[in-house]
């Protein structure tokens, strides 16, 4: 995992907004009508319908997709009792997650209380507001108590999730690991290690699987529990063995699993090897577990191992479920989370880790074989099909015991809903992310070594994993910057292609450069000149594999980039051009812009060539292009110029590539809204479907485009532009670019990169 400095989080939460959360108006209110409409007079016929009947809030406020995430700060993370006030990062983080993987809106509220039942109260209280509420960082004994009496006085979902999204999600985990071993849960032996809110909602989950209570051996700090001990809670009671034990060690012989969640280093090999065949260990104490992976599996061949972290295989992670139970809770208007509903989040978390991986899956996490086994015993977070699989199940089970106020009666207009929500989250970004961590092709040669955005996008990519950078430049300078913004370069590699240490290499690139191009009239001497050009410099490390791809862009001119990029790396077999292509993340979905970049005033030849080198790009990102060739008219209205181009182009695309899903020329009002491209023009071939890939008559309409998108704040983060056409991974960012803007980009890269040692 990459080392998180007190800089660095701190930077993250304090920069442009403070804190990670916001709320956003989804209705009109430019005009005075709007404004009527919302507050006075307006407001008023809902407030009088709510009062006649409180389930209409549902129908005209935020109620049935608001859950309020609630703590008193006694047991945060790793943190324990620091108070309410100081918890409510941990809080907003929960918020983001909520809307990340499930489109649900969340207040989160801290409430200064440590009375159980003053705190309940004040939950009930405010409890109206929302259609459901998370409980979260609550010290045990107490949190059972608050959970319970919440759960019984109010007819919301109420979920703590300390407690039961780890029973749920190592539940899931459990059964795909036993079913692996060939075991009866009837039968195992069981020793869970840790007695706080998560571990005994783990084992009564558990117990309520099949796992039987003479079975089980839990410890605390003390030791193991038994009824020899004195002072045990009621908790703890219900727990304790008959067994004349008082060690984890002595627990461990002969088990068949175990659970921690504990402490580091508690458990050690030959407490592993004294387990019986076919271990479980699910060892998920954060940040670091009991055991360290390493250990885990030099101590036997056979064992099955899961953390909670997520540089390991099998993480038990809660993000697979708490998201997706409050969804289908929300969506059937439940009245509370019950454990038929718990059960089926578990259940359906096994079984789909079960199903074949779908290849997004396997490209996000750097895999080609994902499948169920010894190292895949439950989903990844990334997996798209969680948000369906889960919340439909869910949904499902709150219907069938009887808990659900408004019945779902079209589940495939459901799960397409579900789908559609999935756009709330930068899932695209994540599994970039992942995927560029998973990558040996990883040295990226930043060529303007000596920008302050690009050492710290350097240093930021090195710390995440994604790559081995290499920045071009002065040492002196740019150790200078470093020092003066007070960055570590430490493991960052930096090249002085200028300097006389370098003339060997230069030496060496100058004479394939003249080779190639002897005919041109480049000579060995002007080639070794050009190569005092950073561009020249880095892409030549590329062509030669010194580097595996390139970044450059911040101050350099992109014709010039464009130049230097054909004549050093040169153009795809077959292709005659060279494109680039924005990603712009939407609350719809992501949306593919081409060509923002290259191409001025494509001719019809050039525009078929940007759209399917778009069409190839877009597939390779794990989408299904559905493309609209754009222009100010509409299918034919105009003959002459561009229109004539791209309808000669979209023709040529029918007959000859008929598995392109592609019409034009067109508006950009009817490209988005298809109910109105679908009426206006009823024979248009994209009829009933999203387009996510736009094409462009000229650079400017799509340049243009994409940075008013940025700019209005109407997409989220964007990715690009990325180069498609050339032969090697080297990529163009655009002017002064953020540094997350490069760090995003520099993954894009690692991707090609893998992409491109593939297609070798």
């Amino acid at each position: 995992m990459p080392k998180i400095t007190k800089e660095a989080a701190l930077l993250y939460h304090s920069s442009d907004k403070p804190g990670k959360i916001e709320v956003i108006p989804t209705k009109p209110h430019t005009t005075q009508t709007d404004l009527s409409l919302a507050y006075s007079p307006g407001v008023a016929e809902p407030c009088l319908e709510i009062e006649k009947d409180p389930q209409k809030a549902y129908d005209y406020t935020i109620k049935g997709n608001l859950v309020a995430v609630i703590s008193n700060g006694t047991a945060v993370l790793g943190l324990g009792d620091i108070g309410a006030l100081a918890g409510k990062p941990v809080m907003e983080g929960k918020g983001l997650l909520f809307k990340i993987f499930a489109g649900i809106d969340v207040f989160d509220i801290e409430v200064d209380e440590k009375d159980p039942e003053k705190f309940i109260q004040t939950v009930k209280a405010i409890s109206p507001t929302f259609g459901g509420i998370n409980l979260e960082d609550i010290k045990a004994p107490e949190c059972f108590e608050i959970e319970r009496r919440l759960k019984e006085e109010l007819n919301i979902p109420v979920m703590h999730d300390d407690q039961h999204g780890t029973a749920i999600i190592s539940s899931a985990a459990l059964l795909g690991a036993l079913d692996i071993s060939k075991k009866n849960i009837g039968k195992v032996k069981l020793v869970v290690n840790g007695a706080g809110a998560s571990a005994i909602a783990c084992t009564k989950l558990y117990m309520r699987l099949g796992v039987k209570k003479e079975n089980i051996v839990m410890c605390d700090s003390k030791g193991v529990i038994s009824l020899k001990r004195d002072n045990l809670n009621e908790t703890k009671k219900i727990f304790a063995t008959k067994r004349d034990i008082t060690t984890l060690e002595e627990a461990m012989v002969g088990a068949d699993v175990f659970l921690g969640l504990s402490a580091a280093d508690v458990l050690t090999k030959d407490m592993i090897r004294s387990m019986a065949s076919y271990p479980i260990v699910f060892a998920l104490a954060n940040p670091n577990p009991e055991i360290a992976y390493d250990d885990a599996i030099a101590s036997r061949e056979d064992l099955i191992f899961a953390t909670g972290r997520s540089d390991y295989p099998n993480q038990v992670n809660n993000v697979l479920g708490f998201p997706y139970i409050f969804r289908g809770a929300l969506d059937v208007q439940a009245t509370g989370i019950n454990e038929d509903m718990e059960l089926a989040a578990v259940h359906a978390l096994a079984a789909l880790a079960k199903e074949p991986v779908l290849d997004v899956v396997n490209s996000a996490y750097g895999l080609n074989k994902l499948s169920f086994g010894n190292g895949y015993i439950i989903p990844k977070p990334l997996d798209p099909r969680l948000m369906t699989k889960v919340s439909m199940a869910v949904a499902k089970a709150a219907m069938d015991s009887g808990i659900a106020r408004k019945p779902i009666k079209d589940w495939v207009a459901y799960e397409n809903k579900l789908s559609e929500m999935m756009g709330y989250s930068n899932k695209l970004i994540r599994e970039l992310n992942a995927l560029a961590k998973s990558s040996e092709n990883r040295r990226v040669v930043y060529c303007e070594g000596n920008h302050i955005n690009m050492i710290k996008a350097a240093i930021v990519s090195s710390r995440e994993g994604f790559c081995d950078p290499i920045l071009l430049g002065s040492e002196e300078r740019i150790r200078k910057i470093a020092n003066e913004n007070g960055l570590d370069l430490n493991g960052i590699e930096i090249i002085n292609h200028r300097h006389i240490s370098e003339d060997v290499r230069r030496s060496k690139y100058a004479t394939i450069l003249s080779d190639r191009n002897y005919r041109k009239g480049i000579r060995f001497q002007e080639a070794f000149e050009k190569l005092n050009d950073r561009n020249y410099f880095g892409m030549m490390m590329v062509e030669t594999g010194d580097a595996d791809a390139l970044i450059t862009g911040v101050y350099s001119h992109y014709q010039e980039f464009a130049e230097t990029a054909i004549e050093v790396i040169g153009l795809k077999p077959g292709c005659n051009h060279f494109a680039a292509m924005h990603i712009v993340q939407t609350k719809k979905g992501p949306y593919f812009l081409a060509d923002t970049l290259i191409n001025r005033w494509p001719s019809e030849e050039v525009l078929k060539e940007i759209t399917k080198l778009t069409y190839d790009a877009v597939k390779y990102f794990s989408v299904e292009p559905v493309m609209a060739m754009l222009s100010f008219s509409n299918f034919g209205a105009d003959d002459n110029g561009s229109p004539k181009s791209i309808s000669n182009a979209v023709e040529y695309f029918h007959e000859n590539h008929p598995e392109m899903i592609i019409d034009g020329e067109m508006q950009l009002n009817f490209a988005m809204n298809k109910e109105l491209r679908d009426k206006t023009f009823p024979f248009n071939t994209l009829k009933g479907k999203d387009v996510n890939t736009l094409i462009f008559p000229n650079l400017s309409s799509a340049n243009i485009s994409s940075k008013l998108l940025m700019e209005l704040g109407i997409a989220g983060e964007s990715i690009g532009p990325i180069q498609i056409g050339l032969r090697k991974p080297v990529h163009f960012t655009d002017i002064e670019s953020s540094v997350r803007d490069i760090v995003t980009l520099t993954a894009v890269a690692v991707v090609d990169a893998i992409a491109n040692r593939k297609n070798e």
